[in-house]
């Protein structure tokens, strides 16, 4: 059976790497969560003293991108491939409210995206990939058989990650994690570096009132039909 490449592009929280994780475990495809690789980066300033809330030493960061490196390695226990960072699983690491707020500004950097772009496409170029992000469809693989694009309402989204924030123990407030969705969407769409926009081929999904089961199903017979087309 011939292999296709999926292109996911949302918003975030709304659930993009969940259905991404789904449809590759049921397609055997291989899954990349680019989020996370932007998240590396941000994790990786963070704890090299290169951002924080008060200050962003940019140029400083862009110098050191040559000692980033990035790997994904299947993790059982998680049951996907986590995200290492100079040979490091940083898979928690990287799911807090404080990369949360600087991950955006960090992936306005064109040099940034440039690297982890360029990385992406390596990764897909035998196809049989799900991938996620903010620009797959546009940019990493505008080329793509399957394009989707995912979103929801502000408050719907930052109730899924208020939720999930709790679960993992993390002390936040609704109205902060609120503030956060609504302060990335508008510099994830207004970045001049490759922009979150729909790709005029991708097929819109809004899930705010769409369960995740009724989701990944309709999602899995899209790719089906695409894969048997080709």
């Amino acid at each position: 059976m011939k292999k296709i490449t999926i292109a996911i592009d949302g918003f975030s929280s709304t659930g993009k790497s969940t259905v991404a994780k789904e449809l590759a475990k049921a397609l055997s495809y291989i899954y990349v969560d680019t989020g996370a690789m932007y998240r590396a980066v941000t994790w990786y300033a963070i704890t090299n003293g290169f951002i924080s809330d008060k200050k962003f030493d940019k140029e400083g960061l862009i110098k050191m991108l040559d000692d980033i490196d990035l790997k994904f390695k299947f993790d059982e226990a998680l049951g996907y491939a986590a995200i290492y960072l100079n040979g490091k699983n940083i898979e928690d690491k990287i799911r807090t409210m404080e990369v949360s707020k600087l991950v955006s500004p960090i992936a306005e950097i064109s040099e940034i995206r440039s690297k982890l772009v360029a990385m992406q496409k390596e990764m897909g170029k035998d196809k049989g990939v799900v991938m996620d992000g903010r620009d797959i469809g546009t940019v990493v693989f505008p080329d793509a058989e399957l394009k989707l694009f995912m979103t929801a309402s502000a408050e719907k989204r930052a109730t899924r990650r208020y939720k999930e924030l709790l679960d993992k123990g993390h002390k936040v407030t609704f109205e902060e994690v609120l503030e956060n969705v609504e302060k990335r969407d508008y510099i994830d769409s207004h970045r001049e570096d490759s922009p979150l926009v729909q790709a005029d081929d991708a097929i819109y999904f809004d899930n705010s009132n769409l369960g995740l089961e009724n989701q990944f199903e309709r999602i899995l017979s899209l790719a089906k039909r695409r894969i048997a087309e080709v």
